[in-house]
């Protein structure tokens, strides 16, 4: 310990002091005092020492004001404190003998207020250079130097002075009858008076060490050349590194300060201590202990965590099974509703039919066949159907007429109820049997095929499926009353029932153009087109052709670009914003939560994104109905998986992400590269459930990289796209080729026609020289085809086409902005990659906030009930992450064991050192496992935010979710380190003091998580509890310094742990705890405080992280 903080110690004990000798004025007033001379009376002894020590016990009323003022950062109650050190009450022994010793003379001994702050004063003026004498006084001088102003000695004033030990100003004239010190009394060096020891001393007379003629158990020496003189009493109080001899040494307790007995077994005692302590029943505890050992209860504490944690997962597992059921029963529920509902539907309709029958007395007429001759035969009518599905052929018969004739048929549709769009599409393929239009048979069963009937001839696989699946409605139909009737049976019966009416969505845009910022380099230009409901339509092109970025522009998502152009929405200028509920965007990456299970992933999207008011029964229905049709059934209790954990495969993933948007009931689906990756088959099964969805009135667009020739043929529409995404076709599938032919580009045989078209958009195959046409005049040939206005850059290749004076820029202007470019400097450059950065930031900024009116007319869960969904999504995902969850655990629990063995608490510093530890370790760990939250999850965020879901839903979870770890934590560690360290603070103290530290680095961790890359985020996590702990840690730095620490979490946490340590010292630790608080600048009231900073320090960074979510979203 260095001499300067010594003496700092003692700024704080002159104010202590100069307390506790004024309360003995009461009892100094010479002349009218007691007469103290009969002291040597047993009889009158006791009486005096009672009536002495009544003066002086309860005075800190009068100086309470006085005290806060000066020692109120280290004395939170003056009575208590005062009781803790000078309530001598229970043995008043040493009073009696000093007194008997003195024989009456005490009161005239004991120093006065002026005595106490001269002494003092001085000391810390002079200490660092000299304290092995005061500078001179009235008493002790160099020319007036007596035997009292030696170590452990005091005089006495003359008989007829008076004392008022009150007077702060005035040093008494004492040098008679200069006696050793009495026992339980201090008498510094250079004045002659005594003070009494506090509780927790032992303050013995002195011997002469003749070897080193030192008196112990005190450090001072015999003054030379006065062999009378002898070692007197204690000399020194002052903190515990400079004056270790007065202190009650560990493995025994003082009664009194005149008193040292030694621990008892079974028993310990710590340094100062007033009485022994029992030792746990489960502590050790042998003679002359000074601490127990609990290492037990913290291996019974962390016996008892594992085993709670254990139970909390296995009882998850339980949970998560107990789920599964309920929603296993929820759908079943959902059958049976759609089965009631189907037979009543029957029943009422088969009432009807018979009253049609009796009224008419006809028979239904025959079902219309699919083929394009009309059957003649009338069947006998089926009895018990359920009603008419869309798509099948009960839902294009007309009411019961009195003939079987068509004409009737036909008159009579006018009093049916408006067609759906199904019904339309339908009716449309009927019409036109070479269509491709509609579903492909080998969506239904596969073995339905062979069970039409011979007489109907089948021309198209769209009327295959058409028969077919209407001939399994009827069997359904059939079937209603057979319990054993099949769950995905019902699902389609129910879903084909009732169709609810999605609403349309007409994307049309003319002139669409994307120009970098920053760069004026066009990624897309000049697009004109639409993209229609009921349509599967295909955007095709080589690398760098601007696809992902046509669709981007088509679902607002694009940022950095300056759009110029016509986007229509249903003929409107509307915001596709505004449309956001009922729009589905399939990102090219697989964003999808590998840690939850096909159904679990597909719930949660349609919980969150279907319609509030919707019964929980149809959204299982929605479900049901997407895994049935994606192929999903086999997988849809397997984990996603992620990259180190083997889940489903690649191809599953893809049509789960595809999934993720069908569940929510789009009216536009905009999908980028979903077949990429997947094999023919898995493609065409993706396909054909899209085209499902098409048929429903869904508007669907989605990039497509060399599909197969029997995939392409299964689009309506197809965008063709050159480099520089200029529109090379835009059309029907069915006649890109006889486009292509028209310009003089045919396709091989055995070539498959996309890949030509795109081979030759590549520049690898050049057309025939007989066409005349390049790869480079293709987009001016689709101008010039639909009567767009060529720009006047593209005029260059306009050789050798006949263009017309409608089409045509009669200015033949060439863009050369960059022919006559300027080269800039490298500081020019570097400025304007700057300036380009900055706008965008700027601009991606401002999409996170833009806002726009909903037009989207649904409802979907408010802010609260999405709360509930993601706070269930979190807690699944956390129980499967138990083993890393585990680690973390492991990790605390060892640094918590190596800290509390290493970092002992030193009663000098009250445990500062093992708690500094403490802090950087417990704020490392706890960063680097609340990074998990937020790091690994910012694209699921995006997408999710993106879909319309709430991101104060998505935080608040995430932060809900964490609040165990912020509870369980300090316990682990503590389990170690505080049965390891055995601090005098108590448990709870600490791991109150842990929580709000836990609380506040993990607020700190989400805001690395979320506006960092992991790598710099961990590094951060590392980095900033170590340097903010050193600067915390400063001392007499300088004003800026200071006020930088209080900006430092970690000075908060660590003024709390010694605080709630230090305040369990009392007695002859005052001036110890005083000195250390003023030196580290801490104040014992100021616990409360601590725990408050930390806290909203913790609210404050989750609400900076918040703000980055939504603002710095990852793209």
């Amino acid at each position: 310990m260095s001499r300067e903080r010594v003496n700092t110690c003692w700024i704080s004990s002159i104010f202590i002091i100069v307390v506790i000798l004024l309360g003995f004025s009461t009892c100094v007033r010479c002349q009218n005092d007691p007469d103290f001379s009969e002291a040597t009376n047993p009889a009158v002894l006791p009486l005096l020492t009672s009536l002495l020590y009544s003066r002086f016990s309860n005075l800190t009323g009068l100086f309470s004001g006085e005290i806060k003022q000066h020692l109120g950062f280290c004395i939170k109650d003056p009575e208590v404190d005062w009781n803790g050190a000078f309530n001598f009450s229970s043995d008043t022994e040493f009073i009696s003998n000093c007194i008997k010793k003195t024989k009456g003379d005490l009161p005239r001994r004991l120093c006065t207020a002026a005595d106490i702050k001269f002494y003092f004063s001085t000391f810390f003026q002079r200490g660092s250079k000299s304290t092995n004498y005061l500078k001179p006084n009235k008493n002790c001088n160099l020319t007036a130097w007596v035997s009292g102003c030696e170590p452990g000695w005091a005089c006495r004033v003359a008989v007829n002075q008076k004392v008022d030990l009150k007077n702060s100003r005035d040093v008494p004239h004492r040098i008679v009858d200069c006696k050793p010190c009495c026992e339980g009394f201090f008498c510094p060096h250079g004045i002659t008076c005594m003070i009494p020891c506090p509780l927790g001393a032992y303050c013995p007379l002195a011997k002469l060490n003749k070897t080193t003629g030192v008196c112990d158990p005190y450090r001072y020496q015999l003054p030379p050349g006065e062999p009378n003189h002898t070692c007197g009493g204690a000399d020194v109080w002052a903190d515990v590194s400079s004056s270790t001899e007065v202190f009650c040494s560990a493995g025994s307790y003082c009664p009194s300060t005149i008193q040292k007995i030694p621990c008892s077994s079974g028993h310990y005692c710590r340094m100062g201590s007033t009485s022994q302590a029992r030792c746990f029943r489960l502590a050790s505890c042998d003679p002359n202990t000074a601490n127990q050992n609990i290492h037990a209860y913290g291996v019974m504490l962390f016996a008892a965590l594992s085993t709670l944690l254990l139970i909390i997962y296995n009882c998850s597992d339980q949970v998560l099974t107990t789920r599964e059921r309920r929603q296993a029963r929820s759908r079943e529920a959902a059958a049976r509703s759609a089965r009631e509902t189907a037979q009543a539907r029957e029943r009422w309709k088969s009432a009807k039919q018979v009253a049609k029958k009796s009224a008419i007395g006809l028979q239904t007429q025959l079902s219309r066949t699919f083929s394009r001759k009309k059957s003649v035969r009338q069947p006998e009518p089926l009895k018990g159907l359920g009603q008419a599905k869309p798509g099948t052929d009960e839902a294009l018969l007309p009411p019961i007429t009195p003939g079987p004739s068509q004409q009737s048929s036909t008159a009579s549709k006018g009093k049916k109820k408006e067609s759906s769009n199904l019904t339309k599409m339908m009716r449309a393929l009927d019409e036109n049997p070479d269509s491709n239009e509609g579903f492909n048979l080998e969506i239904g069963d596969k073995n339905l095929k062979k069970n039409a009937p011979k007489g109907k001839q089948m021309h198209t696989h769209s009327q295959i499926f058409k028969y077919a699946y209407g001939q399994i409605e009827k069997e359904k139909a059939l079937q209603q009353q057979n319990k054993n009737l099949t769950f995905s049976g019902v699902i389609s019966m129910a879903t084909d029932n009732d169709i609810r009416t999605r609403p349309v969505i007409e994307v049309a845009f003319k002139d669409l153009t994307l120009t970098l910022k920053g760069k004026n380099k066009h990624l897309l230009r000049c697009v004109t087109g639409k993209i229609v409901p009921g349509h599967v339509s295909a955007v095709m092109g080589p690398s760098g052709a601007g696809k992902t970025t046509f669709l981007s522009a088509l679902a607002g998502k694009v940022t950095g670009c300056t759009m110029t152009g016509l986007v229509l929405i249903n003929g409107k200028a509307e915001s596709i914003r505004s449309y956001k509920k009922i729009i589905g965007f399939v990102p090219q990456d697989d964003i999808v939560h590998g840690n939850l299970t096909v159904e679990e992933n597909l719930w949660f999207s349609a919980r969150c994104r279907l319609s509030a008011d919707m019964p929980k029964p149809d959204k299982v229905l929605v479900v049901e109905r997407v895994i049935e049709s994606l192929g999903l059934q086999a997988v849809r209790d397997s984990l996603v998986g992620t990259v180190e954990k083997r889940g489903i495969s690649g191809g599953q993933r893809k049509r789960v992400n595809v999934g993720l948007e069908m569940v929510m009931e789009p009216s536009l689906l905009i999908l980028d590269e979903p077949t990429s990756g997947l094999d023919s088959s898995s493609s065409q099964l993706l396909l054909r459930a899209l085209r499902r969805e098409a048929m429903e009135g869904v508007n669907i667009c989605m990039v497509v990289h060399q599909p197969s020739y029997s995939l392409f043929r299964m689009f309506d529409d197809l965008i063709l796209l050159a480099k520089g995404g200029l529109t090379v076709y835009h059309g029907p599938v069915k006649k890109v080729e006889e486009y292509f032919s028209g310009l003089g580009i045919n396709v091989p045989d055995r070539v498959n026609p996309p890949d030509h078209f795109i081979d030759i958009l590549e520049g690898i195959v050049k057309p025939s020289i007989s066409s005349g046409v390049s790869y480079k005049q293709l987009p001016i040939r689709w101008m010039l085809h639909n009567g767009y206005p060529i720009p006047p850059d593209m005029q260059q290749n306009l050789a050798g086409i006949d263009v017309s004076s409608n089409t045509a820029n009669p200015r033949n202007e060439i863009n050369s902005a960059g022919a006559g470019a300027v080269e800039q400097s490298f500081a020019g450059d570097l400025w304007q990659d700057v300036k380009r950065n900055v706008e965008l930031k700027k601009d991606s900024i401002q999409h996170n906030f833009l806002k726009s009116k909903d037009l989207s007319d649904r409802i979907t869960p408010g802010v609260f009930q999405q709360y509930r969904y993601f706070l269930g999504r979190v807690g699944k995902q956390r129980l499967r992450e138990a083993r890393i969850q585990a680690v973390d655990f492991l990790i605390l629990l060892l640094a918590g064991a190596c800290l509390g063995t290493l970092a002992k608490v030193s009663d000098e510093t009250f445990g500062a050192v093992g708690y500094t530890y403490t802090v950087i370790a417990v704020s490392l760990l706890c960063k680097i496992g609340a990074l998990r939250s937020f790091s690994l999850d910012k694209l699921h965020y995006g997408r999710e935010r993106g879909s319309g879901m709430s991101s104060l839903a998505y935080f608040l979870s995430k932060d809900t979710i964490d609040h165990f770890n912020t509870v369980i934590k300090p316990l682990v560690y503590l389990s170690m380190f505080y049965f390891f360290n055995n601090p005098r603070s108590s448990f709870q103290d600490n791991y109150v003091i842990l929580v709000c530290l836990v609380y506040c680095v993990t607020g700190v961790a989400y805001v690395f998580a979320i506006f960092l890359e992991p790598s710099p985020a961990q590094l951060w996590s590392v980095i900033l509890p170590v340097v903010l702990t050193l600067i915390a840690t400063q001392q007499n730095n300088g004003v800026i310094v200071q006020n930088l620490a209080k900006l430092c979490y970690t000075k908060w946490a660590l003024e709390a742990f010694v605080i709630a340590n230090a305040e369990r010292y009392s007695g002859v630790w005052l001036i110890t705890r005083c000195g250390s608080l003023m030196t580290n600048d801490y104040n014992l009231t100021a616990w409360n405080l601590c725990l408050l900073i930390l806290f909203v320090t913790g609210v404050i960074s989750r609400a900076v992280a918040f703000f980055c979510m939504v603002t710095f979203e990852k793209k």
